[in-house]
């Protein structure tokens, strides 16, 4: 594909969309189109989905349920937005993809390796990030950020569940970086925003190829 797909993951609070804005910023300074996105959701049917996901009805079913879920939204979410926007040459930023399910819903929920690998290809096919940016922070930093975000409301599906259960999520991210070193890169987000930013960008520079263009916006 013409474009270049770029994921963000890690658990809760630890400023993907933060650093997603800060970053498609800086590449739409560059002249470049960038899409940004996430997941689930993205596409109109998939946000339907994401509701259903997050308000945690689609909990007691269990996580293959809640698997087969995201999977019939990232298909769509696929279809729909993500391959289009590639095959025009867009810089895709996807906040969340194939690697929360494997967290969330495998090392976490324990639904079956294989049937969430199957799901992946069916819903993905030839879409894959080549450049995964894994953020991370110790559970009680990302929970405290995401109460502060969330204010007063609800918490949502995920940041409802104790502390024990974002601190296995951790360990599971950790583990698909230090598993895929080729694609996915961990970054340190304890640290204030700006400093994460920059991280992101020259990791994002170097693996895109994007040094000359930083250099000249606009080119």
């Amino acid at each position: 594909m013409a474009g270049r797909f770029v994921t963000f993951e890690g658990g809760e609070g630890v400023g993907k969309s933060t650093q997603i804005r800060r970053l498609a910023a800086r590449l739409a300074a560059t002249g470049r189109e960038v899409v940004t996105t996430r997941e689930p959701g993205g596409s109109l049917r998939a946000e339907r989905l994401r509701k259903t996901l997050l308000s945690g009805a689609a909990k007691r079913f269990g996580p293959f349920a809640e698997t087969i879920l995201i999977a019939s939204a990232r298909a769509d979410h696929v279809d729909a937005l993500i391959r289009p926007a590639l095959a025009r040459g867009a810089i895709v930023l996807c906040d969340r993809f194939i690697d929360s399910t494997r967290a969330y819903q495998g090392a976490l929920g324990e639904a079956p390796a294989d049937a969430i690998r199957d799901l992946e290809r069916v819903a993905a096919a030839d879409v894959r990030p080549e450049l995964t940016l894994i953020l991370d922070a110790p559970a009680e930093t990302g929970l405290a950020r995401a109460r502060r975000r969330g204010g007063e409301g609800p918490a949502d599906r995920f940041e409802a569940e104790d502390v024990g259960f974002h601190e296995r999520l951790r360990r599971a991210f950790v583990a698909i970086a230090r598993a895929e070193p080729e694609r996915c890169v961990l970054i340190d987000a304890t640290s204030d925003e700006d400093q994460v930013e920059r991280r992101i960008w020259s990791v994002v520079a170097r693996r895109l190829g994007l040094d000359a263009a930083a250099m000249a916006p606009g080119a």
